[in-house]
């Protein structure tokens, strides 16, 4: 809010002055909030007690970063947005509201009623269309200053993977789909969501943001199913873009647009199919800033098995100008929270 009473300060100048209006600056960010909790309703419990101190310190990272849009990860989701607005209210109560907010049923969690590991087990976790132990655990969320036109949103959750051009789907040892050819013919891509939501940031003017949560590389067998995945849930955006999906998610968006997320997958160091990656960070569509925290470190998450990793990224469109970022480290999650800002 500190940042929005300054710009409409300088707004105001401008206009008394009659100057040529600058350019408008709108901060984004993304944050893995790690606030998921092991069962339905529990991250609403906790947020209405007011005594979890890990909710605090997300809290407090969330109202220092003074973004105008933020994109959140693991957040667990409800069929009612209970947890949303809980959140919401939180944030309200410590200076930094955000009116406008978008979330709808992510993968994670929910039951798919086959088994999708092949392990001769139902209903387990890594049975779900998307890991998880119930419906909505660690879904994403987007809050905002500006109006969302969540009419408009494209969701590409419900995409089949075999669907996708040039797919790197799991085969098993003898080389058939796997665990077997008709439940590929039905896996869905997105281990959580993948969402292309239009923001009204001025009159006539709109910014899309397209989000998304994308599954660890690891975890899996010599199948690399997960890798896999981490793999083809990142390529989804350039075929998204490149129109290949066909006509069913509608028109493709067009800049301004800024895609942000937890990719999972560090272009360097760790498990996952580094060449995906590497496909999208060099798309000339977009631009790929590398924010630093304050001792000029670019590592978004700390693991305790691997170590610092940049896995957390907000790649603008091409013809946007960033004219600042950095990440702020959280005492509430292991992922700190990145961002922008960019002018047009």
């Amino acid at each position: 809010m500190r940042r929005a009473a300054a710009a409409s300060a300088a707004l105001l100048f401008w206009l008394v002055s009659g100057a040529v209006l600058p350019a408008q600056t709108v901060r984004l960010a993304t944050f893995n909030t790690e606030l998921s909790r092991k069962g339905p309703g529990l991250l609403l419990r906790d947020l209405l007690r007011d005594t979890d101190p890990q909710i605090t310190e997300v809290l407090a990272t969330i109202v220092t970063a003074d973004a105008d849009i933020l994109a959140l990860q693991s957040i667990d989701w409800d069929h009612d947005s209970q947890t949303l607005e809980a959140l919401q209210q939180r944030l309200a109560e410590a200076g930094m509201p955000y009116p406008y907010s978008f979330t709808r049923r992510p993968n994670a969690g929910v039951a798919s009623g086959l088994d999708l590991d092949g392990d001769d087990r139902l209903g387990e976790p890594e049975d779900a269309w998307g890991w998880g132990r119930f419906t909505g655990q660690s879904g994403l969320a987007l809050l905002s200053r500006h109006p969302i036109v969540a009419a408009d949103a494209i969701d590409l959750t419900d995409i089949r993977w075999h669907t996708l051009p040039h797919h790197r789907m799991p085969r098993t040892q003898d080389g058939q789909p796997y665990p077997n050819a008709d439940i590929a013919q039905v896996l869905r891509l997105s281990s959580v969501s993948h969402w292309a939501v239009p923001i009204q940031i001025a009159t006539g003017s709109r910014l899309w943001v397209m989000t998304f949560h994308a599954a660890p590389p690891v975890f899996d067998g010599p199948e690399d199913r997960n890798g896999r995945r981490n793999a083809d849930e990142i390529l989804l955006w350039q075929h998204f873009l490149d129109g290949a999906l066909g006509e069913t998610y509608g028109p493709v968006p067009q800049p301004p647009f800024v895609l942000l997320g937890d990719a999972n997958n560090d272009p360097l160091r760790g498990e996952g199919h580094k060449d995906a990656l590497l496909q999208l960070l060099n798309d000339p569509r977009l631009s790929a800033p590398i924010p630093q925290d304050e001792t000029g470190a670019s590592h978004t998450v700390v693991w305790d098995s691997t170590g610092p990793m940049r896995v957390d990224y907000i790649l603008p469109s091409s013809e946007l100008t960033v004219v600042g970022s950095g990440i702020l480290r959280s005492a509430g999650s292991r992922h700190g929270l990145v961002w922008i800002d960019i002018q047009r």
